[in-house]
């Protein structure tokens, strides 16, 4: 992305809710001379002058205004030459994100979301934001009221179907391309903006977004833009469905992730139903699996 930089007023007001938002997402505010303070994020650089003048600079510059001055970014972006795009914000976008990629057992949960611009200022207004910043109750609570208010489309692969397909790519980049790629293409029109969190090298999904005629965007932490976190909500909640359905079928708890609680239920579930059970509850190629022979 290019290097831009907003200029934005913050009144007195609005400064106790933006640091509040800087803080609660690990940002560490700098002393900066004639500044209230400064803050470094994933490819931007923020300043907060004494006069009240935010000044944003970077690649990421205006997905940084819509996720701690959501309330700006109608009114924020960088100035373009004529005929360039809008940035995020001003323009439709369709966000995408992925859930259940480091979990052992359930499903793997691809979610594209679209939000259009006057769909903004309610989305952040309501809590929307990374689903690993979220509760699980709390997703459970959002995710239906993403998925009534605005056009989506969710791709989930369960453990036997994810097996397969993960056989037949043998990498889990380019599935996960596939999905990212299925799940934008049923949304996207030409020319629309899409914003996707960075999981692999760019031109995996590029490619495959080709005759989409598509403007992609992918970045690192993309849930700072709020169709990629409205997404994430979705994914996770989808993940967090089909845990629980994979879980029920066999009466047991299944964990999170794929440290040691998992490997001690994957043992548990083995001795009392049998290796078919594994097949239809985890993501086979784990190492999880290869420490139960051991």
């Amino acid at each position: 992305m290019a290097q831009d930089t907003i200029v934005l007023r913050v009144d007195e007001r609005e400064r106790p809710e933006l640091v509040e938002r800087l803080r609660a997402a690990d940002l560490e505010l700098r002393s900066v001379d004639h500044a209230h303070f400064g803050v470094r994020d994933d490819g931007v650089v923020a300043t907060l002058y004494r006069s009240g003048k935010l000044v944003v600079q970077g690649r990421a510059a205006q997905l940084f205004v819509e996720r701690f001055l959501p309330e700006h970014g109608a009114t924020s972006a960088p100035a373009a030459p004529p005929g360039a795009a809008d940035g995020p914000g001003l323009v439709t976008t369709i966000g995408s994100d992925e859930a259940g990629k480091g979990d052992y057992f359930g499903p793997l949960v691809v979610a594209a979301v679209e939000v259009r611009p006057e769909d903004r200022a309610l989305l952040a207004k309501t809590g929307v934001t990374d689903s690993k910043q979220l509760s699980d109750q709390r997703v459970a609570l959002l995710a239906p009221w993403i998925a009534e208010h605005h056009r989506h489309v969710i791709q989930r692969l369960d453990p036997p179907e994810y097996n397969r397909e993960y056989a037949a790519h043998g990498n889990l980049n380019e599935l996960l391309a596939d999905l990212h790629a299925r799940a934008i293409a049923r949304l996207a029109a030409p020319g629309v903006r899409v914003v996707v969190d960075q999981f692999a090298n760019e031109e995996l999904l590029r490619t495959r977004l080709a005759e989409t005629d598509v403007e992609l965007i992918q970045i690192p932490r993309g849930e700072r833009e709020l169709a990629v976190a409205a997404a994430s909500v979705l994914a996770r909640n989808g993940f967090l469905e089909g845990l629980r359905a994979a879980g029920d079928e066999y009466a047991v708890d299944l964990h999170k992730g794929a440290g040691p609680p998992v490997d001690r239920c994957a043992r548990e579930l083995v001795r009392d139903h049998g290796r078919a059970a594994l097949e239809r509850v985890a993501k086979l190629h784990f190492k999880n699996t290869a420490k139960l022979d051991r």
